[in-house]
């Protein structure tokens, strides 16, 4: 039989939505459609967030409770009237990645499943040089949403007395996001090394509250991702709806609304409604153009302070000056007591697998934390898969259970068969 289609008339064309009743957030009962016609109702702020950047594709094609994949490169079978660029990467690989500049092509990515805006920090017209700085407020496990604004504050401040001017959104899950709007005079490596030396010094100020921290075994509070800068890096951008099953959305606010704020408050079927009352609030970044000089003099004095570069992401090359890039659990003397529980392809089994792992050791379940249980999710060619660890740091030593084999074991060689989406699609 043929398959269900209804046609979105936009911007001067029809643009095809197929299968518009398909269920995309199943706990929620929100269809494409209902994705599709909250990004024509915000399409202004959408476009204002992520319009005129190169995008990556996370494909959700049935869905969020389904396996969504990644793909860097446009399709190839497009119409005329999408926007592309080619980047190239720290590989040295380049592709060719879409460039929204109005509704229809908001609409068209997501009849493809794509349901966020992931984008990258620079404009198709000067690929080489970012214009925002970004800070991403990353809370480990148990740590309660009033910290999080907290170290928003901080940074805040931060910015500030650098000569900076931070706007802050929800990040669309349980952190917040803080945009710099920057003058295209700085590498991606200046900009990485602006960024850290700004999370360093708001570490410095609130230690326990606040890392920067890169391992997550060694985090406490709120981390500062301070890679998100790196090249080739990406972020939900302003309005962009993100894999949660509430349907939440990544909302720009003012600082005086974060202070009472909620990201729970904003989803699909309510940020509409904000949008026609207040519009895009974060205009005003859209003038600035910050300069990031006070920022690398601090980096400067931290490096004369015996600061050396942090971890990078694990697919670029070694700095000079970066430490051993490997977890402090695997260095030869580890102060991280960690046991590793399970890889599975989908988080759900990975977590499964952490259950029966408590039933074998009810005994110490009553001395973790929230923070002690590590849930990873690493990157695959094209595709993510899940890793969970215990930290057994608040177990008393002679009641640590030893590494056992890994319940479920997925074989993560199979992530780098076949067809790479993202490289090579």
């Amino acid at each position: 039989m043929p398959k269900k289609q209804t046609t979105i008339h936009v911007c001067g064309l029809e643009v095809p939505v197929t299968n518009p009743d398909k269920i995309y957030f199943p706990a929620a009962g929100y269809t494409k459609l209902d994705v599709v016609q909250y990004y024509l109702e915000v399409s202004e702020g959408a476009l204002a967030g992520a319009g005129g950047r190169p995008l990556v594709m996370k494909r959700y094609v049935n869905g969020i409770a389904a396996e969504a994949f990644y793909q860097k490169r446009a399709p190839t079978s497009r119409p005329p009237w999408i926007d592309t660029v080619t980047l190239r990467f720290p590989s040295g690989r380049k592709a060719e990645e879409l460039v929204l500049r109005n509704a229809a092509q908001l609409v068209w990515i997501a009849n493809l499943g794509c349901i966020e805006l992931h984008v990258h920090p620079v404009r198709a017209e000067e690929l080489e040089h970012p214009d925002e700085l970004r800070i991403d407020l990353d809370p480990v496990p148990g740590v309660p949403w009033d910290q999080v604004r907290q170290v928003a504050y901080e940074t805040r401040a931060v910015l500030a007395e650098l000569g900076l001017i931070g706007y802050p959104k929800t990040s669309g899950s349980r952190g917040m996001h803080i945009n710099v709007r920057i003058a295209t005079n700085w590498s991606f490596d200046q900009v990485r090394q602006a960024a850290l030396a700004i999370a360093r010094e708001v570490e410095r100020r609130n230690p326990g509250i606040a890392t920067s921290r890169w391992w997550k075994e060694e985090r406490q509070g709120v981390f500062l991702d301070y890679n998100q800068n790196a090249k080739d890096r990406t972020t939900a951008a302003a309005y962009s709806v993100r894999p949660v099953e509430d349907a939440r959305v990544s909302m720009p606010l003012s600082w005086e609304e974060v202070a009472t704020a909620d990201p729970r408050d904003f989803n699909i079927k309510t940020a509409p409604a904000r949008f026609r009352e207040v519009g895009y609030i974060h205009a005003p970044m859209e003038l600035q153009h910050g300069d990031l000089g006070a920022a690398l003099e601090l980096s400067a004095k931290q490096a004369v302070e015996g600061a050396v570069d942090a971890p990078w992401p694990p697919h670029f090359a070694k700095s000079g000056d970066e430490p051993p890039r490997v977890q402090p659990s695997k260095r030869r003397r580890s102060s991280m007591p960690l046991v590793e529980i399970g890889r599975a392809k989908k988080k759900e089994d990975a977590l499964a697998g952490l259950e029966r792992w408590k039933l074998r050791h009810p005994e110490i379940v009553g001395f973790l934390e929230p923070a002690d249980i590590l849930v990873d999710t690493m990157r695959g060619r094209s595709s993510a898969w899940t890793r969970i660890r215990v930290n057994l740091q608040h177990v008393p030593e002679e009641q640590r259970p030893a590494q056992e084999e890994l319940d479920p074991n997925y074989d993560v060689r199979s992530e780098w068969a076949g067809v790479d989406w993202a490289e090579e699609s």
